[in-house]
């Protein structure tokens, strides 16, 4: 427990407000923990799997209302309308509160109020910051404790200061027309009501991770960004790090738990794992900018993941695991979810739990027909992960030597290109775009921006959020990270994919790493700086130098098109964005007319 009043004042408006029953202080030991998890299988909150084949792992079943986060019910709750920007979901604080409050109103009586104190990054480091979330479900205090560090330590580091996030997560009816994810970034505070998924109730991830810390970043000087962190190692021992922003369905995690291929290993190439989705960037004492990953596990989609997509990622889910809305194999009380194999269980349960065959699985209702639901999850402790890195714990943060952006574009971007200085590098990431592919609803090959991948989750207007970008740019000077794009997706006229991705994005990450060092050669284009053909190590691999050729090439009619949608999207952010963005714009169509 602690002695801060800040602390204590709040809890006891909480307990006011949801007139619990019972109230439990998180302590972070694993005997209190083991008592949760005992308690949530008797009450069928949550299954235990077979303990043989996956000690510590359990299965949690959302309502099927509640699967996925909703952007369309989340809000920043700013003071002044402007400051939360066109991107977001706009409500008076006051208002909001009043409603918030009046939907969670004694809806913990009969329940227990569990209160969890957290540290987002390693607890007292320098670049951790701390957060206490007060919640009325045992699936998510479990769950908090694989995501962030729990427990009395968080206490002590804290002392008096008023500097945490207040979380308050009610699962109240799990109503979806009363359902809101609200975040107050002027107040650091946090409301979810009526939910119990977990982007929506694990307060530490999207919602402090990178909504209001995004915000804190704004005022405090430093940069919260939906970015993996890696560490490459060279055959000398030498390691560099770099940050990366993808939008999804761009193969983020995959990169950051990437294994090189057999060729690059054998030359005693490595990739370290730092983080998969978040970066808290602050500049260090020597003028570097530094990163730490603020979480403390993964929560990964399921789908898709399997030994030859990320091998890395699979097997950090084989213990201590929480899967949510995955199949259950009724034959050994595994999980199984599709993309893991080729041999889907023939007595199983769905994710609703309910009796399924896999023969009736129809790809145009995935949702109705799957084992696993399309968004399933599974929370796994980071030091799981066979390439965690030694850095991820000691709270110092990793210098980072390049911020790459991607997308997935089809005939637009290259392979690869390095932008000019920080500023072009700002104005790269601030038109970041990928198109739809059959996966998503919708239209195929329909461009979405999403600026920095930040789009659902910064907290403030996001022309502020390019500004800030820039500000950091100007304190770093030349000790500023170089900024580069990739795309993994390029294709041919029949959709092929003309380059092998995975594990060979290795080559592209070394070209990167050369170029920050100043060991390898580029073209000047008018988009920035792009590799030379036999500037990427081709060795055992199937792609000739003609193929590599027409990956990094810039297509002059592709990319005046794509200024054009460029200014368009420049338009909602208004005279908020920076003038050095409009510049940036005009530079690009000044040297595209002379191609």
């Amino acid at each position: 427990m602690t002695n801060n009043q800040s602390v204590l004042k709040w809890l006891d408006e909480m307990k006011e407000l949801l007139q619990p029953t019972n109230v439990m202080w998180i302590d972070g030991s694993e005997e209190q923990l083991e008592k949760l998890r005992e308690e949530s299988v008797q009450s069928g909150e949550m299954h235990k799997l077979n303990q043989d084949l996956l000690p510590g792992c359990y299965l949690h079943r959302t309502q099927p209302n509640d699967v996925a986060r909703v952007e369309g019910r989340t809000f920043i709750c700013s003071r002044e309308k402007e400051n939360a920007g066109p991107t977001n979901n706009w409500c008076d604080p006051q208002e909001m509160y009043t409603k918030l409050y009046n939907i969670a109103r004694g809806t913990y009586n009969g329940r227990t109020m569990y209160i969890i104190p957290y540290s987002m990054g390693p607890i007292g480091s320098p670049l951790a910051k701390i957060g206490v979330e007060i919640t009325d479900s045992i699936y998510v205090v479990l769950n908090m404790a694989i995501m962030t560090r729990i427990g009395e330590k968080v206490w002590e580091v804290l002392g008096d200061s008023n500097d945490w996030v207040r979380g308050l997560h009610a699962k109240c009816n799990v109503d979806p027309e009363n359902r809101y994810i609200c975040h107050f970034p002027e107040d650091n505070t946090i409301i979810s009501v009526n939910s119990a998924y977990g982007g929506n109730v694990l307060l530490g991830k999207k919602c402090f991770a990178l909504r209001i810390a995004s915000y804190q970043g704004w005022k405090e000087g430093w940069m919260a960004e939906h970015m993996l962190i890696l560490g490459l190692q060279n055959p000398k021992g030498e390691v560099k790090y770099v940050a990366a922003a993808f939008p999804s369905a761009c193969g983020k995690t995959n990169l950051a738990m990437l294994i090189p291929p057999k060729y690059l290993r054998d030359k005693g190439y490595k990739i370290w794992t730092v983080g998969d989705d978040i970066s808290w960037m602050k500049i260090g004492p020597d003028g570097r900018l530094y990163a730490i990953n603020p979480e403390n596990g993964f929560f990964g989609v399921a789908p898709g993941t399997n030994e030859h997509s990320n091998f890395n990622a699979l097997e950090s889910t084989k213990k201590n695991t929480i899967f949510t809305n995955v199949a259950l194999n009724l034959d050994n009380n595994t999980v199984w979810w599709e993309g893991l194999d080729k041999n889907p269980p023939k007595n199983a349960l769905n994710w609703r739990g309910e009796p399924w065959d896999y023969t009736k699985y129809d790809k145009a209702d995935k949702v109705g027909t799957s084992g696993a639901h399309p968004n399933s999850r599974f929370t796994a402790p980071a030091k799981n992960c066979p390439c965690i890195s030694d850095e991820f714990d000691k709270g110092q943060g990793v210098p980072i030597s390049a911020i790459i952006f991607g997308g997935r574009r089809a005939k637009c971007a290259p392979l690869v290109y390095q932008s000019k200085d920080w500023v072009n590098g700002v104005f790269v990431g601030s038109a970041m775009a990928s198109e739809t592919t059959a996966a998503a609803a919708g239209a195929v090959g329909v461009v979405r921006r999403d600026p920095m991948a930040m789009l659902p989750f910064c907290g403030y207007h996001m022309g502020d959020y390019f500004a800030h970008w820039l500000e950091m740019g100007e304190k770093l000077g030349d000790k500023a990270p170089k900024i580069f794009n990739v795309n993994w997706f390029r294709t041919d006229d029949d959709g092929n994919f003309l380059w092998p991705g995975f594990g060979d994005n290795m080559r592209v990450l070394n070209w990167i790493i050369d170029r920050c060092e100043g060991n390898a050669d580029a073209v000047e284009t008018a988009i920035g700086y792009v590799p030379r053909p036999e500037d990427i190590d081709l060795t055992d691999l199937d792609v000739d130098f003609e193929t590599l050729t027409s990956i990094l090439k810039v297509d002059k009619d592709v990319w005046e098109k794509e200024a054009a949608e460029i200014e368009e999207h420049y338009k909602k952010f208004g005279d908020r964005l920076p003038e050095e963005l409009r510049a940036q714009l005009n530079n690009l169509k000044e040297n595209l007319a002379k191609m």
